[in-house]
């Protein structure tokens, strides 16, 4: 219980989740090694001593105006707190309907979940067969001193009219973006402008696939970039 003394100040939601939470731990080849929890994982003195890796997964939503569906987290969040990121990021858990393998059901029905937890949309709106995995990437990134990401995280792609009622606990702001308008946001995380950040694995995808992908979701061509055989090392 030192662990839990020590973080007291943690809020308690937040709290709850990193101890309650189970993280499937893979190999650099996305194979099932075990499972730790969710505070472990993102100690970054775990992650360097014990070179624990986690799965997870990344979504990006888009209405049928193409417009990306972004938000930026709780105040309240351990790692990366009100940083911009894309629409929903987190875990499958160590659980039997989140470890399924077969068309990558156990994460597609993890972000189904997450959705609900933290944007308030309902598993009717976004049926688990409409999430299009485009491809996974590894990566590393510190968050602060003490916490950190070391991640297999899959790209889930969406494209759906939803009603957001964002969760405190996890968001504190949503807004939906063209590309104009992402670049704009890009530029002011630069420059340091209006103290916008954003997450170090959303960065990663807009420079390295965001938008011939986003070409995709317009043109109707979206399947066509999907490659779920590599792993992208970015790290």
């Amino acid at each position: 219980m030192a662990a839990v003394a020590d973080d007291a100040s943690m809020d308690a939601v937040q709290r709850r989740l990193m101890f309650e939470d189970e993280c499937i731990l893979v190999d650099e080849n996305d194979v099932v090694i075990g499972h730790e929890s969710k505070y472990n994982c993102h100690l970054v003195e775990k992650i360097e001593s014990l070179n624990l890796l986690h799965r997870a997964f990344s979504v990006f939503l888009f209405n049928s105006k193409y417009e990306l569906l972004l938000q930026q987290r709780s105040e309240t969040k351990v790692t990366f707190p009100l940083v911009w990121t894309n629409t929903c990021c987190s875990h499958p858990l160590y659980r039997e309907s989140e470890l399924i393998q077969e068309n990558y059901l156990g994460v597609r029905n993890a972000a189904q979940r997450k959705l609900l937890d933290e944007l308030g949309i309902p598993a009717e709106d976004i049926p688990v067969d409409e999430f299009i995995p485009l491809g996974r990437m590894l990566y590393k990134a510190p968050s602060d001193g003490k916490w950190g990401e070391h991640e297999v995280d899959y790209l889930l792609f969406i494209v759906r009219d939803v009603k957001l009622l964002p969760n405190p606990d996890e968001v504190a702001d949503v807004k939906y973006v063209n590309r104009d308008q992402l670049k704009e946001l890009l530029r002011k995380a630069d420059a340091g402008e209006e103290g916008v950040k954003l997450s170090p694995w959303f960065r990663l995808v807009v420079d390295n696939f965001l938008m011939e992908w986003w070409a995709r979701v317009e043109q109707g061509t979206l399947l066509e970039a999907a490659d779920m055989e590599t792993i992208h090392k970015l790290v």
